[in-house]
Parts: structure tokens; C-alpha cells; sequence
């Protein structure tokens, strides 16, 4: 998963690494903050079939299917996702915490804590160690 990926809310970005980034944001754009039922397979005339075309769906079908039925998942809001990848991007380019909150319109102690998270996962992976 890419570091913008990973910046994306747990089910946005299972969706984009199933069936890619667009139809994340297309999902999270038009169905943000409800629940959503995605279907065991979805027709050519399904709403996700015509929002994210028919590959697309039916890889997402394929991945939330439980059996031989359908699941609902939620779908978080845009606005706070966008900002999220904004905010990273911000960041991994060097601005400073308040630099990067007001280029992604958040508050500046939100890009404090995700500043600091991402020095914690730096952290963690240099004391993981190097394979190769």
C-alpha cells in the first residue's frame, strides 16, 4: 500500500487497493457517511456498476462477498478523506505542521499528530530492519 493509501480511512483504501483509487473516491464522493450494501455481484443497470464501471464493481463484489450474499459496509465522508491525503502529502513534501493544515484546511494539531504518527511508523520499520 502506498503512503497515500495508507493516509486513507481502513475501507477506502482496501477499496482502492481491490479496485483502485477512483472508485474509492468515487464511492467515498457520493456515498460518504452512510452505510452501503454491496451486492454478491453487481448488474450492468447497479448503481456501483454505473458510479465505478462494471470491472471495477464487480472486483469489489468479488472482495466484500460473504458467501453466497452481499455486505454492508460504511463508507466514510469525502472531505475528511481528501483532507487526510492533502494534509500527508503536505507533510512527506516538508512543509511544517501549521504549513500543511492550512494547505489541506485542517486544524494545525491534527497535522501535529500525523506528523508524529508518521515519525512512529519511520521508527518502527528502521527498527525492523533491512532484508535485503
Amino acid at each position: 500500500m502506498s503512503s497515500i493509501g495508507s493516509s486513507l480511512p481502513s475501507i477506502l483504501a482496501e477499496i482502492a487497493d481491490v479496485a483502485g483509487a477512483e472508485a474509492a473516491w468515487a464511492l467515498a464522493r457520493t456515498q460518504g457517511g452512510t452505510t452501503i450494501y454491496i451486492p454478491r455481484e453487481a448488474e450492468d443497470d447497479h448503481w456501483l456498476t454505473e458510479l465505478v464501471g462494471k470491472e471495477a464493481a464487480s472486483k469489489i463484489c468479488n472482495h466484500f462477498r460473504v458467501g453466497n450474499t452481499g455486505a454492508r459496509i460504511p463508507i466514510p465522508l469525502a472531505k475528511q478523506s481528501e483532507q487526510r491525503v492533502r494534509l500527508q502529502k503536505a507533510l512527506e513534501a516538508g512543509m511544517s505542521a501549521p504549513q500543511a493544515a492550512r494547505a489541506a484546511g485542517m486544524h494545525e494539531r491534527s497535522a501535529f499528530r500525523a506528523r508524529a504518527r508518521m515519525k512512529d511508523n519511520d521508527e518502527i520499520d528502521d527498527q525492523q530492519g533491512k532484508l535485503f
